[in-house]
């Protein structure tokens, strides 16, 4: 199945993001056949953080290196690390991926919708096969977070070629609802402890995706177990060393 068609299965497609190498291998070894890329983790694996458009060369560094997994990949390429519509087009051409999530924010603001919608028709322009899913911050932001405004905006989006929209930050069933039935293509959603991925479904959302909570979770339990050690508590449980060298050699064969 193409990327596209995971957007139209019996149930909401789960977008695990990884943020580098040994993340992306675990989520194929789980069992997933797509897999996202979070901004938040690379940025902060470069001690930087999130946005700024910080994570450009690292996105492109990361692209590279899943692009040889036998899943599809989609990159989290930030607002597209700049304001010209071509010069925007020109990096993702450089990807070589499946699909990018591309937000209409800069430095936490929201920028106009005619800048994005024509982000958006440029990459289409270069690359009409890639899954392009555009991200309406509104609601993430707290910025003109109404159903109308974001549907406005998500309008515009999928006019310009947007294949998705995606609207984190969006939780309340009546919102969603509202929203699945006023966007023409799949709506993605952030994982919403409240709604399980059956109710999400009901409500029409056909992706799923983590976002940064499992780096935020590797990151705590990183900082569990060192506590455990120290404290005499029972140490929590973890991937079995040989495993993960086992996955990174199969993965060092496979890149040659």
């Amino acid at each position: 199945m193409t990327f596209h068609d995971l957007h139209y299965g019996d149930r909401p497609l789960v977008l695990p993001n990884a943020w580098d190498v040994p993340s992306a291998l675990a989520f194929l070894d789980a069992g997933f056949e797509a897999i996202g890329t979070t901004s938040f983790g690379v940025a902060a694996g470069l001690g930087r953080p999130d946005g700024g458009r910080s994570t450009g060369e690292a996105n492109l560094s990361l692209a590279r290196q899943l692009s040889r997994l036998p899943c599809h990949v989609s990159v989290d390429i930030e607002d597209g690390y700049a304001d010209e519509p071509e010069r925007v087009a020109d990096y993702v051409a450089e990807l070589n991926v499946a699909g990018i999530n591309i937000e209409d924010s800069s430095a936490e603001r929201l920028i106009s919708p005619e800048a994005h919608a024509a982000k958006v028709t440029a990459i289409k322009r270069r690359c009409p096969d890639l899954f392009v899913n555009a991200r309406v911050d509104t609601y993430w932001l707290g910025e003109d977070a109404t159903v109308g405004a974001t549907l406005e905006r998500a309008v515009r989006y999928v006019e310009a070629g947007a294949d998705g929209v995606f609207v984190p930050g969006a939780s309340e069933p009546a919102v969603l609802r509202e929203l699945t039935g006023n966007i023409a293509v799949p709506l993605n959603v952030l994982a919403i402890s409240a709604l399980s991925l059956g109710e999400l479904a009901e409500l029409g959302v056909r992706r799923v995706s983590t976002g940064s909570l499992p780096y935020r979770a590797a990151i705590h339990a990183a900082a569990e177990v060192a506590g455990a050690v120290r404290d005499g508590r029972a140490v929590p449980a973890a991937t079995p060393y040989p495993d993960l060298q086992a996955r990174l050699v199969r993965y060092k064969r496979t890149a040659g």
